[in-house]
C-alpha cells in the first residue's frame, strides 16, 4: 500500500490500523534542539480523541502518545521522532455485520476491490482514527513554527451557518463550546441540530474555516508546489473532506477583476485580502485564510440496501459507534495538516536562500 507519507523535507509517514493494537507515525526533517512541550502535544490530541461529549463517537480512547525515538532530555535530536498511540477500546464485534457487505459511500467497496482484501473492523486503515497521527506530527510543526497561530473552527454544521467575517471572531471562544464554534449562539443551534440528527439515527456534513496569521512572505514553490495547491491537498487527504476553498473562492467568481484586486499598501501589504495571503502560490505575508468541507458521516445507524460481496442486494443496519458529524473533531486535524505544509515550506526556504 502506497501513499502513507506526507511532506518533502518535514514528513510524516503514519501507520496502524483502526482495531489494530496501535495507530502511529515517524516524523522526519524536524531540526535538532527544538524543545518540545509534551504537554500541549497531548493536549492535541485530547482535542481530536472520541467520547470527549455527548456529539460524538462515544468510543473510549485516552489516546496518550508515547515517543520512541528522536527526543532526548525534551529535546529533539535530528534523528526520526516515531510514536504510538495505542488502541485500547476496540470492538471489533461492532462491525462483523458488515464483513461481507459495502456501507454505501464508504472505503469498504474499493478497498476490496483494490487490494483483494480488507479489514472490516472499523474500516481498516480507512478509518479517521489514523488522523490522530496527524495531530502529533502537527503538534511538532506547531512549536516549530513558533509566532504562526493557526486557528481553525467550525463554520457551518448543515444549513447553519455563522455568518460573520473570521476578523470580527474571538478565537478564545472556539473551546468553549463541543461543536467549536467561536459564535456561541450559533454553537447552540448547531449542537442541538447534531444531537437530533443522531436520534434520528443520521449523520450530517459542516465546514471547518481556518485562519493562519504571521506567515512570512515567500512560501510556496511554483510551478506545481504552490502553497495552495498543498494546502488543499493537505486538506482533500483527510477523511470525509469533499471540498476546499481559499481567499474569495467560488464567490470570488461573482466579481470583477476591480473589484476583486487587492491594491497595496506602500509595505507590501494589501488593503483587502481577497488572494487569501497567497499570490501566484507564493504567502504574501496577509492573514491566509480557507474553507474545508466535510460530507456526512457514511455509516448511519439506520436500515439501508446494499449489495454483498458476492454482488447480491442486501438490507443491513449501523451499529457501532460513530461520529453524527465529524467536523467538531476533525478542527485540531485541519489545524495540524496546516502545521505541517507549512513547516514544510519554511525547511524549504532554508535550502534555497542560504
Amino acid at each position: 500500500m502506497a501513499g502513507n507519507t506526507f511532506g518533502t523535507l518535514f514528513k510524516l509517514m503514519t501507520y496502524g490500523e483502526s482495531h489494530g493494537v496501535a495507530i502511529g507515525g515517524v516524523l522526519e526533517g524536524c531540526p535538532s534542539g527544538l524543545t518540545l512541550d509534551t504537554d500541549a502535544i497531548q493536549n492535541e490530541l485530547n482535542r481530536r480523541k472520541p467520547g470527549q461529549s455527548a456529539i460524538v463517537t462515544q468510543r473510549k480512547e485516552a489516546d496518550e502518545v508515547e515517543f520512541l525515538s528522536g527526543i532526548f532530555e525534551g529535546k529533539t535530536t535530528g534523528t526520526p521522532i516515531g510514536f504510538a498511540i495505542r488502541n485500547t477500546n476496540q470492538k471489533s464485534q461492532d462491525y462483523s455485520h458488515i464483513k461481507d457487505s459495502y456501507r454505501p459511500s464508504h472505503a469498504d467497496f474499493v478497498y476490496d476491490k483494490k487490494y483483494g482484501f480488507r479489514d472490516y473492523r472499523g474500516g481498516g486503515r480507512s478509518s479517521a482514527r489514523e488522523t490522530a497521527s496527524r495531530v502529533v506530527a502537527g503538534a511538532i510543526a506547531k512549536q516549530f513554527l513558533k509566532n504562526i497561530s493557526i486557528n481553525a473552527f467550525v463554520s457551518q454544521v448543515g444549513d447553519l451557518k455563522m455568518d460573520k467575517d473570521y476578523r470580527s471572531l474571538d478565537f478564545s471562544l472556539i473551546e468553549s463550546n463541543p461543536v467549536r464554534c467561536p459564535d456561541p449562539e450559533t454553537a447552540k443551534k448547531m449542537e442541538d441540530h447534531i444531537k437530533q440528527v443522531r436520534k434520528e439515527g443520521d449523520t450530517i456534513g459542516g465546514i471547518i474555516s481556518c485562519v493562519i496569521k504571521n506567515v512570512p512572505v515567500g512560501l510556496g514553490e511554483p510551478v506545481f508546489d504552490k502553497l495552495h495547491a498543498e494546502l488543499g491537498k493537505a486538506m482533500l487527504s483527510i477523511n470525509a473532506v469533499k471540498g476546499f476553498e481559499y481567499g474569495s473562492g467560488f464567490e470570488g467568481v461573482k466579481m470583477r477583476g476591480s473589484q476583486h484586486n487587492d491594491p497595496f499598501n506602500a509595505d507590501g501589504s494589501t488593503k483587502t485580502n481577497h488572494s487569501g495571503g497567497i499570490q501566484g502560490g507564493i504567502s504574501n505575508g496577509m492573514d491566509i485564510y480557507f474553507n474545508v468541507a466535510f460530507k456526512p458521516v457514511a455509516t448511519v445507524i439506520q436500515a439501508y440496501e446494499t449489495i454483498d460481496s458476492a454482488g447480491n442486494t442486501v438490507q443491513a443496519q449501523g451499529k457501532g459507534r460513530h461520529d453524527p458529524c465529524v467536523v467538531p473533531r476533525a478542527v485540531p486535524i485541519v489545524e495540524a495538516m496546516a502545521a505541517l505544509v507549512l513547516a514544510d515550506y519554511m525547511l524549504i526556504n532554508r535550502t534555497i536562500n542560504l
